[in-house]
């Protein structure tokens, strides 16, 4: 979920304030994620609201919160990244074609080079015939 303004922050921030209170406890934090499919300890949750709690309080405000909502989208940028760079075997800093063909290879589906272009062809913004981050990162959303 990305989360890039004040009111989409208020918006996920009311949602995981079950009471009204404009703070998330550990226990609305663990039922909220619960809702979403998620799972979630209360253990965890109290770990979770306690490492990020900035005013000792046990619950998390708003600024808390986003905190949270930042360290998720970091983790999300670190993992796209690192599948990236399975794709990006050459290093080169792009998704070719042949790197394209390669890691489908190795994922156990055989496609030729033609296909991999046209692949690459469907989320090829700038129409270099390769993927870049950026692509990636749009293709990936």
């Amino acid at each position: 979920m990305e989360i890039n303004s004040s009111a989409q922050y208020g918006r996920v921030l009311s949602y995981f304030d079950e009471d009204g209170d404009g703070k998330i406890s550990p226990s609305e934090l663990r039922n909220r994620v619960g809702l979403m499919g998620g799972e979630l300890l209360l253990g965890e949750a109290e770990m979770a609201v306690e490492s990020l709690d900035s005013d000792g309080d046990g619950l998390l405000c708003a600024g808390d919160f986003e905190r949270l909502l930042d360290v998720g989208e970091e983790e999300k940028l670190k993992d796209l990244k690192e599948a990236f760079g399975l794709y990006d075997c050459e290093g080169c800093g792009f998704i070719t074609p042949k790197s394209l063909k390669r890691m489908l290879r190795k994922l156990g589906e055989s496609k030729s080079t033609a296909e991999c272009k046209l692949m690459i062809g469907q989320f090829d913004l700038n129409g270099d015939g390769l993927i870049s981050f950026e692509e990636f990162q749009i293709m990936m959303a």
